[in-house]
């Protein structure tokens, strides 16, 4: 599957995002519980704009984590209406913009806007684009019934189920031990 370069990019932040949660993190922490965790994480992935590095920015990221983790598995009309209404709140108006290290790609709030108002309108930017191109279903949750990581399928025919190979290695020995 081949979005936007832009919409890939967001799309894949948000997996990180919402997988820093305690449910989804490789470590079973809050993986954004301290402002440096959070200023790293958008350092990883060239996040720009005005960040204010303190205690209530990391805690309204942490609050659009468990939103944007909502909206990501919701049925395609109910996570129209959920980001029509993020775009609406932030009085979201589209234009592009080129920074390092990307192209010309949209932006929708100005780069002194709260982070968390950024990354919500930024996601359902993306979000957009893959409920108007019909592939709602590339965004899933992984298939190991003791995780609740968040995955965004970009293979050729669909069919990524878990979202780490460590998720499917330990399925894998699940299912090797149940047939042995």
């Amino acid at each position: 599957m081949h979005f936007a370069p832009d919409t890939e990019e967001t799309l894949l932040f948000t997996v990180a995002l919402a997988n820093t949660d305690p449910g989804a993190s490789k470590s079973g922490l809050d993986e954004i519980a301290t402002v440096a965790e959070l200023t790293a994480l958008l350092q990883a992935h060239s996040y720009s704009g005005h960040f204010d590095r303190d205690e209530a920015e990391r805690e309204s990221v942490a609050q659009t984590r468990d939103l944007l983790r909502r909206v990501w598995s919701m049925p395609r009309d109910d996570a129209v209406a959920e980001v029509n209404r993020m775009l609406r709140e932030a009085g979201a108006l589209p234009f592009l913009v080129r920074h390092e290290p990307f192209d010309w790609h949209l932006h929708a709030t100005e780069p002194n806007a709260p982070l968390a108002e950024r990354i919500r309108v930024e996601v359902s930017l993306a979000i957009v684009d893959v409920i108007r191109s019909g592939e709602t279903g590339r965004l899933r949750v992984c298939e190991a019934p003791d995780c609740t990581g968040l995955l965004l399928d970009l293979s050729r025919n669909g069919s990524k189920r878990f979202c780490s190979v460590r998720c499917g290695n330990r399925m894998n020995q699940v299912a090797f031990r149940e047939r042995a």
